[in-house]
């Protein structure tokens, strides 16, 4: 295999070499500089690098050729001739559906001009697996000695310690959790994502034909008013009044659109339970970013303002706590797998809602140790409205928890809700 020097094993390889066995084709997506494609390589045996120029052109000319080489064989990059979709479904079914013979990567969907290009869904060849930035278990930061999967499977939680400090969290928040940082000291790693952010704004941004002023205003707006369901009129108005003049609700929701092509930021749609009520209530999306290093950046953070801003640090905090859970839940798979956050028209909100298997979890994120009770209340008035609505039948949560930042003990309170510190999760 083409395993890169140096490469850091991911969590999400097991569930890739699942997906192998299964299909013909697996499609890894994820932001750029996540390590799609060294995960990729370290299961390929040959590649094809559509972002190289000699590469493209002959895929552009006949996009079989893109898919020349000995199996498991990589594309990198396969939206810049988009034919090779198609050319790739045709390759798995010339082969008898034969498994684990092809390897796709992108860093972007298909833009919606270029999707009339492919045909066919790739139903039954090509499955789909997403990857984002390095967990803190990934990373090292992190025992991982409470599984998610564990919890998630009804076991209970054996104490653990692991302490950590405000200090520490700041850091996690402006390192990120990109590959390419795991040798660098902390003043170089933080320049990674402001370096990302400008690469987008210079090459993605401009072959969109959009503004990369407008970008960079509405990616700002979105960092002030992380983790908030907010409209496109508010963050129209916080993106300054020279641009707000200027933009309207079709024009925000374009380049939300694309920001969420590029996966930069990823929705969290609200939790609806199925409950036998008349009258549900509606929730809009938040969307975070695709790592917490992006909003530091984009909001000119550092570990030491942090430090004089708990408000803004909290909520990048969730912002990593909700990459995590994600990283965790996708190297888990199952049908049905998802995070969603729960509010009602009476004012209650939960940050998380995992869902798995058929049941739920809720989970709180909280800064520090010091907001354990808040976080527990606000879970169980989510449980009891729940489970004690005769009507609705809901089951009783598989877990709830409150992850923290600072902290130091991992342990089921007396009313069963668990706290984990960030840095003992894992999956």
């Amino acid at each position: 295999m083409l395993t890169p020097d140096g490469y850091q094993p991911r969590m999400i390889e097991k569930r890739l070499d699942a997906l192998m066995r299964a299909f013909g084709c697996v499609e890894l997506v994820g932001p750029k500089w996540c390590g799609k494609t060294w995960t990729a390589l370290s299961r390929s045996a040959s590649v094809t690098k559509l972002d190289r120029r000699q590469d493209r052109e002959a895929a552009e000319l006949d996009p079989l050729l893109a898919l020349v080489g000995q199996t498991p064989h990589l594309v990198d990059e396969w939206q810049e001739v988009p034919e090779v979709w198609d050319a790739a479904r045709r390759y798995v079914d010339d082969a008898g559906n034969r498994k684990g013979l092809l390897l796709l990567t992108g860093s972007t969907q298909l833009k919606p001009r270029d999707r009339g290009r492919v045909r066919h869904s790739g139903a039954g060849r090509i499955a789909r697996l997403a990857m984002r930035p390095m967990s803190l278990a990934e990373l090292g930061e992190s025992t991982g000695e409470v599984s998610l999967k564990s919890l998630l499977s009804g076991e209970q939680l054996c104490p653990t310690r692991r302490d950590t400090s405000i200090e520490d969290v700041a850091r996690w928040c402006c390192r990120g959790g990109w590959p390419a940082n795991l040798t660098l000291d902390d003043e170089a790693a933080y320049e990674t994502a402001a370096q990302y952010i400008q690469a987008v704004l210079d090459v993605n941004v401009i072959e969109e034909g959009k503004t990369p002023d407008v970008a960079l205003s509405l990616m700002r707006a979105l960092a002030f008013n992380e983790s908030q369901a907010v409209t496109y009129r508010t963050l129209a108005s916080d993106m300054g009044s020279s641009i707000a003049r200027t933009v309207d609700d079709d024009t925000v929701s374009s380049y939300l659109s694309l920001f969420d092509r590029l996966f930069i930021t990823e929705k969290l749609n609200g939790w609806e339970p199925p409950m036998r009520a008349k009258a549900r209530v509606r929730v809009k999306p938040k969307r975070y970013f695709a790592d917490p290093s992006l909003a530091a950046a984009l909001v000119d953070a550092t570990p030491d303002r942090l430090l004089r801003d708990a408000q803004t640090l909290g909520l990048l905090f969730e912002n990593l706590v909700l990459r995590d859970l994600r990283v965790y839940l996708s190297a888990l798979g199952g049908v049905g797998s998802s995070i969603s956050y729960y509010r009602d028209d009476k004012g209650l909100e939960v940050d998380a809602i995992l869902e798995y298997g058929g049941g739920w979890a809720g989970v709180e994120i909280k800064l520090s140790d010091t907001k354990v009770d808040d976080g527990a209340a606000n879970l169980l008035r989510l449980r009891n409205k729940l489970t004690r609505n005769t009507a609705a039948r809901h089951a009783e949560p598989l877990f709830l928890a409150v992850v923290v930042g600072r902290g130091g003990l991992a342990y089921r309170r007396a009313d069963g809700v668990y706290v984990i510190p960030a840095a003992t999760l894992g999956a």
